[in-house]
């Protein structure tokens, strides 16, 4: 009787398991998982994602660096993701960086008409597996001018994503809003610290210094996640029961 209970609970265990909800994050840079997290300034907001969510549900953190909507599927990256996906599974989408590469035919996309018909295409791939996609615009960049005014680089990306999760009715996260609130509330000066803003020989990892105003710090990247989350939370689609 003992042995029958004991291989019921197992065989109850691994249903359990098995049905375990999992995060997907696709995007790029600044989402993505950087070598060397003990040393290397640079994190990813994505990277540091676990830490604030419970052991509920897995992260499998599929961004990129230097991908875009159209790179990232061209690659077969998007397919490991797809060949996954389940009901009760989430899928974080967030492109535009590397969409506005002109210069690279491999990863520019016309924001109106290819990375809108991307950005639909991974919608509809994740609901017919029945898992929930969130839309996410781009991360600013610290781009103020002398006057103190933080100047958007993103034109017309942004704009699209919204028109997307508007008119297919995803859930939607405003990054390019909250991290523009952010970066203002910080200031032309201090924002630098969201950032890879060191001097020679200040930082061994960067013995020449660097001035990166695109990707974050270890501070920026878990002050980014955090903004996502409170917003996350705020949509009640099923993803608020994991986040501590």
């Amino acid at each position: 009787m003992n042995k029958k209970l004991t291989l019921l609970f197992l065989f109850l265990s691994i249903i359990v398991f098995a049905q375990k909800s999992t995060l997907f994050l696709i995007g790029d840079s600044t989402m993505a998982n950087k070598e060397n997290p003990d040393k290397n300034p640079e994190h990813g907001w994505g990277q540091v994602l676990p830490q604030f969510l419970t052991t509920g549900i897995e992260v499998q953190n599929h961004a990129m660096n230097g991908r875009s909507s159209k790179s990232f599927r061209t690659e077969g990256r998007w397919d490991k993701v797809e060949k996954q996906l389940k009901k009760g599974d989430f899928v974080v989408i967030q492109f535009g960086h590397n969409d506005q590469k002109i210069k690279d035919s491999t990863k520019f996309t016309n924001p109106y008409t290819q990375y809108r018909a991307n950005l639909e295409r991974y919608v509809n791939e994740t609901r017919a597996k029945g898992a929930t996609p969130i839309l996410m615009t781009s991360i600013v960049r610290r781009n103020f001018t002398e006057n103190g005014v933080l100047v958007d680089t993103h034109k017309e990306y942004p704009l699209v994503v919204r028109m997307v999760a508007n008119d297919l009715k995803v859930p939607f996260v405003d990054m390019q809003l909250l991290t523009e609130q952010m970066e203002i509330s910080y200031g032309p000066e201090n924002s630098k610290k969201l950032h890879l803003h060191f001097t020679e020989g200040e930082n061994p990892y960067y013995p020449k210094g660097k001035a990166d105003d695109t990707h974050l710090s270890k501070l920026g990247a878990e002050t980014v996640a955090k903004l996502a989350l409170k917003d996350l939370k705020s949509l009640k689609i099923g993803l608020e029961k994991y986040i501590k």
